[in-house]
């Protein structure tokens, strides 16, 4: 399923030369998926987060680093849940450098995803872009709508199209309907200082065409279904403890609401014969 890589610097979701550019300010077009996550009682789909980790390993990982996972996590249950002989071989395809050995060694559980030095890591990326589009970030998309990170790296994938008319050929970067902070040609915009057209230009090529990969389960390998499953794995390295944290939160609302309940019990209980003695005395 998984093969060994060598990771290597890659480009970046850099812009091109700002004397040819200018800044981004229009709309993006992100698109609202149903991910199995979303609501207060979903939680992650297992089979998703292993084809994600399938797209990571042959697609990404050649540009973009984990560093803020470590190759245990893998066999979570909240998460992709590799059996762990599976977790270790899996490791055992990477290699870390160890300062005390100074020198490369074969990767254990215990070691994090190596970085790729030049290019962003993608740990955290979820989590970075889950107010992408919430007033001054505050990400009230995500809270109201269900719409977060996720759903913005899921629209990026699928938002790689041929540039509009109205941009010069040579233009540097490629066209993304979802990506709004790269360059954008003075052509697109008009005598209003609006963007003519939605997104932006971004520095890093398409990276999934669909058809990509071959699933070991047989699921449908679109350039649609890869974009949600590689979008939901890179939200489980940005929240690996979401189901639990909802799951602690639901047991902190029941328990609120009985000791609530009790206490009102318990004040009327207490309150009672005061309040009769003050009927009486009337």
């Amino acid at each position: 399923m998984f093969r060994k890589l060598t990771l290597t610097a890659a480009v970046a979701l850099g812009l091109a030369s700002a004397a040819t550019q200018v800044s981004a300010a229009g709309e993006a077009h992100v698109e609202d998926f149903d991910f199995s996550f979303e609501g207060p009682f979903g939680s992650y789909d297992q089979m998703q987060l292993q084809r994600g980790l399938q797209i990571y390993t042959e697609i990404c990982a050649s540009c973009h680093g984990l560093r803020q996972v470590a190759f245990r996590n893998l066999h979570d249950e909240g998460g992709p849940a590799l059996p762990e002989d599976q977790m270790r071989a899996y490791a055992e395809f990477y290699e870390v450098y160890d300062p005390l050995l100074e020198d490369w060694r074969t990767a254990t559980p215990a070691d994090k995803f190596p970085s790729v030095e030049g290019a962003p890591d993608l740990s955290l990326m979820a989590k970075a872009r889950a107010g992408f589009s919430g007033p001054y970030g505050t990400g009230l998309n995500q809270l109201f709508k269900g719409m977060g990170g996720a759903e913005y790296i899921a629209s990026l994938m699928i938002g790689y199209e041929e540039a509009p008319e109205c941009a010069p050929e040579d233009f540097d970067g490629y066209y993304n309907t979802a990506f709004a902070a790269g360059g954008f040609p003075e052509s697109c915009i008009d005598e209003k200082g609006k963007h003519m057209v939605p997104g932006s230009w971004i520095g890093m090529p398409q990276p999934l065409w669909g058809e990509d990969v071959e699933y070991a389960d047989g699921h449908s390998n679109d350039l649609h279904h890869e974009a949600e499953d590689i979008a939901a794995f890179l939200m489980w390295t940005a929240e690996p403890k979401l189901v639990a944290r909802k799951q602690a939160g639901l047991t902190g609302v029941i328990f609120l609401t009985v000791l609530s309940v009790l206490l009102y019990l318990t004040n009327k209980r207490l309150w009672a014969p005061h309040k009769a003695a003050a009927k009486r005395k009337d």
